[in-house]
């Protein structure tokens, strides 16, 4: 058990605490002084029992100084680790920390990775193993200040390292710790230079408007945003949902707070639930003996949002409903409440209210998720807005790849309005960004757009228009079914693409003999 004593900062006051405890056989394996003036006393007492504790409660206040004690479900050391380590895994790029002797000291996730290793294999090993001719202690020695852009190369890639030497308060090289190395991939320093630009517009101001149906979507976000309750996203993919959300949360009152997003699409229930709550000391085997914090907890006075909720489990369904209702949860494998002020922001590709009518998803949580409800257009009814999102494409991809900003041909523009467009404006961005690479003069011609099944006039092929309705329905479904389960590995994910539960897919497939996993 952890307990925090909130008390006076005076001589003697620790010494009498543990007289106490040691009157009573407690052993202490840990203690930590805290609070905002050094006004509270963390300790760890593992075989201090909950009856034990409420028993010592009123000896605890009983001793001069003390203003009260309550269980804590962390050490601020604790705390401080689990948050590090939760910000850290978080990072895309890899970033290792090294000593003065050349070691490895800690990495995260992406480093472990790209060094082939697990990351609790990493301390110890010597940096020298992966990267050629680069002495970073000499290096950190002779600058004794941050290094950015140095070329180096790790594994036969190349990379640019930014170096932040680790130094105390003294000035001589004695003094260092080491450094803490970030890499970048060098091929795409590009791409960076170009994220660096989107980050320069924010909130509403980087959505891009030029369809009448996305600037209407956009005037109700902005009328909704500042109001602190749960808002509710549909969208198909590719349509901007994860970004109308965080240009909701910049507007609101939290902007300032963290915005943390999680997508329940493809995650086991155990993963997602761990993600998403964390799970306290010793939870399950395997599990960090500190515990882990979840997204809620890094999230406190801020934003999450939920992508893909509708594929949440049922337990992972109250467990949030629970959370939407009286402001706590309990992490995995602990019995202690946390409370929290968080805003959710959900997003779904499907109708949550037909997943509701079946039975897929609780009503009563989709009435808490749907107090504000706002739904993204597909790019296929917003061909109005064409020629503005493509022209605003283009000058993104020739910022990014350094060429000249190409024009675009009119038979370009045509074959572009006339595709569907399943991955909707994600997938615009890419085609033109892949068309800019691929052009070598000064316009975007149509051979530069590749689309998949593009010009096909029957997709679906020839079918018979004799009989019934129902027949001709059933004929026209089953060439619908035969088309897209070739793109779709499993029932779920063809279900997901048509809008119906995957077992309305399975039993459609089972009745046209095409049966699918």
């Amino acid at each position: 058990m952890r307990i925090k004593v909130h008390c006076q900062n005076r001589i003697g006051i620790l010494r009498d605490i543990l007289n106490l405890l040691v009157e009573y056989g407690i052993n202490v394996l840990r203690g930590e002084v805290g609070g905002d003036h050094g006004n509270a006393i963390y300790l760890h007492c593992p075989n201090l029992m909950n009856l034990q504790f409420q028993a010592l409660r009123p000896k605890f206040e009983a001793i001069g100084g003390v203003f009260g004690v309550k269980r804590v479900g962390l050490m601020p050391s604790e705390r401080r680790h689990m948050e590090l380590n939760a910000l850290l895994g978080a990072l895309e790029f890899p970033v290792l920390s090294i000593d003065m002797a050349g070691s490895i000291v800690a990495a995260n996730r992406s480093a472990a990775q790209l060094l082939g290793v697990r990351v609790d294999e990493v301390p110890g090993l010597p940096l020298s193993r992966y990267v050629e001719d680069f002495d970073l202690p000499a290096l950190v020695r002779a600058h004794k200040s941050r290094v950015n852009g140095l070329r180096v190369q790790l594994k036969g890639d190349v990379f640019l390292a930014d170096i932040a030497p680790l130094q105390s308060e003294h000035d001589d090289s004695e003094a260092l710790a080491g450094a803490v190395l970030t890499l970048h991939r060098a091929d795409r320093i590009g791409e960076r230079i170009y994220n660096v630009r989107k980050q320069e517009l924010r909130g509403f101001d980087s959505i891009f408007q030029s369809s009448r149906l996305m600037a209407a979507v956009v005037r109700e976000a902005r009328r909704m945003a500042p109001l602190d309750a749960p808002l509710l996203i549909e969208g198909e993919t590719g349509t901007g949902k994860e970004l109308l959300a965080r240009a909701c949360h910049l507007a609101s009152p939290r902007g300032a707070s963290p915005l943390m997003a999680l997508n329940c699409a493809g995650l086991p229930e155990s993963m997602a639930e761990t993600e998403l709550f964390g799970y306290g000391p010793g939870a399950f085997e395997g599990a960090r003996a500190e515990g882990k914090l979840g997204l809620l907890e890094l999230t406190a006075g801020g934003t999450l949002f939920l992508d893909g909720v509708d594929e949440m489990s049922a337990r992972l369904q109250a467990k949030l409903l629970r959370f939407l209702q009286d402001g706590c949860f309990r992490r995995v494998g602990s019995d202690d409440e946390v409370y929290l002020d968080v805003r959710v922001i959900c997003a779904t590709q499907v109708d949550l209210s037909e997943l509701c009518a079946r039975g897929e998803f609780r009503q009563d949580l989709y009435h808490r998720l749907n107090v504000l409800s706002l739904h993204i257009p597909p790019l296929r009814e917003c061909m109005d807005g064409l020629g503005g999102l493509v022209g605003h494409f283009l000058d993104q991809a020739s910022r990014q790849i350094g060429c000249a900003l190409p024009e675009i041909a009119p038979s370009t523009m045509e074959k572009l309005a006339h595709y569907q467009w399943p991955g909707n404006v994600r997938q615009l961005e890419n085609v033109i960004f892949q068309a800019v690479s691929l052009c070598d003069g000064s316009t975007v011609k149509a051979e530069h757009i590749r689309l998949p099944d593009y010009g096909g006039r029957q997709p679906l092929g020839e079918f018979s228009l004799e009989g019934s309705l129902a027949d001709i329905v059933g004929r026209f479904e089953k060439a619908v079914l035969q088309r897209l389960s070739a793109e779709h590995s499993t029932s779920r994910a063809l279900g997901k693409r048509l809008g119906v539960s995957h077992t309305t897919i399975a039993n459609k497939l089972r009745e046209y003999g095409a049966n699918k996993g």
